[in-house]
């Protein structure tokens, strides 16, 4: 039989984790977490990681495995991955995959661009840029030196216009100039399959979830790692509006709600970026896990 990878997707909070599990049961499989904010240990709440139960259920692979202070990015999540997935085809010829994050689910099917190594300094001068002439400034530039890349990439995302940069600033060459090379080739074959459902469903499920991990402590573990505030692993949801209500800058009523929001739109985007992709087959959130596993089966069969 060839060698498989059941990439499961869709909006957080729809019920990934739990599907993976079942499947996972099902095809005696192991698990690659594709969530980038799992990665970390200190932070399982606010990141809604699998429970100890769930993990002892299926074995589970870059769940918590890093630390916040690590130096861990999408490179190094292609690389591993990759390593751990051929390690585990040894044992079954079928492994599921889950996560929302976009980015690293694409690393381990599509690849990633290679680019050349930068000097760190032209990072550092971007960032004082970004602080002391804003965000707009940053665009103007990038405007300039790639207008390829300013027209597809997401120019409010600070992070990812002061990556483009970098690149154009430290090779003299256009980031887009570095883009899709050459034609990237696995050892194994993917079935991408998603869950979706109405937004008013996803966006109640989002803000009951928050209710939830506040409620199991999520403001503790905020705390516990507040003095690390700065590291790019902590700015992400759930954890930077928490410290904003440290601070004394936010209620924590109205830190909960922000929490709650911008997961909603974190979710909206993801919604976005998976449909880019028109070989996933989509699930409504409540299709039963019989159907899903017949038609995972039949496309198997008609792929071995």
């Amino acid at each position: 039989m060839d060698k498989y990878l059941i990439s499961i997707v869709g909006p957080t909070g729809i019920g990934k984790t739990n599907l993976s599990l079942k499947l996972a049961t099902n095809y005696n499989s192991e698990i690659i977490s594709s969530d980038s904010r799992q990665f970390y240990k200190e932070i399982p709440i606010g990141t809604a990681a699998p429970t100890l139960l769930e993990l002892k259920s299926a074995k589970h692979h870059f769940i918590h495995h890093i630390s916040i202070k690590d130096n861990y990015n999408v490179g190094s999540f292609h690389k591993d991955a990759n390593i751990q997935i051929e390690k585990s085809h040894y044992s079954n010829p079928v492994v599921i995959m889950v996560g929302g994050s976009g980015l690293y689910v694409d690393a381990v099917i599509n690849g990633i661009d290679e680019f050349p190594k930068i000097d760190p300094e032209i990072r550092s001068l971007l960032k004082i840029q970004l602080s002391t002439l804003g965000i707009e400034n940053l665009q103007i530039e990038l405007k300039k030196l790639d207008p390829n890349i300013y027209n597809s990439i997401d120019i409010k995302n600070p992070q990812r216009l002061i990556r483009a940069l970098e690149v154009c600033k430290g090779t003299n060459k256009p980031y887009s100039s570095f883009l899709n090379r050459e034609k990237y080739k696995t050892n194994f074959k993917t079935i991408s399959i998603g869950l979706k459902a109405e937004r008013r469903l996803i966006y109640d499920r989002i803000n009951n979830r928050v209710d939830k991990m506040i409620k199991n402590g999520l403001l503790d573990e905020a705390r516990s790692v507040f003095k690390y505030r700065d590291l790019n692993s902590l700015n992400t949801v759930g954890y930077k509006e928490l410290f904003n209500y440290f601070d004394g800058k936010w209620t924590l009523e109205y830190a909960v709600s922000e929490i709650k929001k911008n997961t909603r739109r974190y979710a909206k985007r993801q919604v976005t970026w998976f449909n880019k992709n028109k070989k996933t087959k989509w699930f409504e959130h409540d299709t039963t896990t019989a159907e899903i596993i017949s038609y995972l089966n039949d496309e198997l069969l008609i792929n071995s």
